[in-house]
């Protein structure tokens, strides 16, 4: 029997926050299910070759060398949050053509010192006063674990689809994998869809385009949009796909610390970086929503120099903009800080 990810019944304190900001924007490959879990299975040992190059300005990009990263005067930023003892923001570059380049952020090394305990954000019980638009973040409780949120704003590129990026920091960890990521580190949510319908997704849940039968789950979800290598988690945790502020998270098969039988538990010792991917849908079915660097703070804390990490890709696309094909870990040393990025958008038609 697998073992479920966490306590059962709904998330507490988690009623959805009006938007205090405007966004400036445009308003098949099957894994089998008996892949690796999102929420509490088993992983299979299939490999997926997620990073590609390694160097010390990031992906032999000539605006990285001449003008540092991100390039300089391409670069749009979005609004900062507080972090620990630093601070965070986003940042948009495009071309002058209109190109995009990147949707990133940044994050001050100070912002991953002093970061709360579990028990600091458990004890925080306004909500008024944690609002997880405003630069403070909020205290919330997202796969059955306490985390710190926050909604923050893309400076636009109209060549690409994402909007805004959710990011939590969980203290320790959350449920999901049979233990595989309880350990600290941050949900880095690159989204496509409108803060608004991503704020209204509540959890853990059965995500609406599954519908329960007596001979099982019948389903909606679309499998042409599932990334190449990627598997939803097993039946036996369905109740507890679709999660808060979120929706539906799913895993590449090879990630090693995920179990590899459905006796083993996972390998949180394995874990340092992640590339999660998410669905969000209705009852007719589910639609590709984000792509989700799932990475530790030590990871972040002890990285030096720059990598470029392959996103796999699905065989259809939820939209015809550019789609991100990379993201990329790049440390700052002259500016003390540590940037996550999506970068290498293609035309999906291509």
């Amino acid at each position: 029997m697998v073992e479920e990810s966490g306590p059962k019944g709904k998330e507490e304190g988690q009623s959805a926050a009006q938007s205090t900001f405007t966004l400036n924007r445009r308003t098949l490959l099957q894994s089998t299910l008996v892949g690796s879990a999102i929420l509490g299975g088993v992983g299979l040992a299939t490999p997926v070759a997620r990073q590609v190059q390694s160097d010390e300005k990031g992906s032999g990009d000539s605006n990285n060398r001449s003008a540092g990263f991100p390039p300089s005067g391409i670069t749009e930023y979005g609004r900062k949050v507080t972090l620990g003892n630093g601070e965070v923001r986003t940042f948009t570059s495009e071309t002058p053509s209109g190109e995009p380049r990147y949707h990133g952020v940044e994050f001050d090394h100070t912002a991953l010192e002093g970061l709360p305990s579990e028990t600091e954000i458990s004890e925080v019980n306004d909500p008024v006063e944690t609002d997880k638009y405003r630069f403070s973040g909020q205290a919330a409780t997202i796969h059955f674990k306490q985390s710190l949120q926050f909604f923050v704003p893309f400076p636009d590129a109209a060549g690409t689809p994402f909007t805004f990026l959710g990011l939590n920091w969980n203290p320790d960890g959350h449920f999901g994998g049979k233990g595989a990521w309880e350990k600290p580190h941050f949900d880095i949510h690159f989204h496509t869809r409108d803060p608004a319908t991503v704020d209204n997704v509540e959890g853990p849940q059965l995500p609406p385009y599954d519908i329960k039968t007596a001979d099982g789950i019948e389903t909606n979800f679309d499998f042409a949009q599932l990334p190449e290598g990627y598997a939803r988690s097993p039946p036996p945790v369905a109740d507890e796909r679709y999660i808060t502020d979120m929706g539906e998270h799913v895993a590449p098969n090879d990630a090693p610390e995920l179990p590899s039988g459905p006796d083993d538990r996972g390998d949180p010792t394995s874990f340092s970086n992640t590339l999660i991917q998410g669905f969000i849908g209705d009852t007719e079915g589910s639609q590709l929503a984000f792509v989700e660097p799932m990475l530790t703070r030590e990871f972040l804390s002890d990285f030096r120099g720059s990598k470029t990490y392959d996103v796999p890709q699905p065989a259809e696309y939820p939209h015809e903009q550019q789609h991100p094909h990379e993201y990329s870990v790049r440390d700052i040393p002259s500016q003390n800080k540590t940037v996550v990025a999506i970068q290498s958008f293609k035309h999906v038609s291509d």
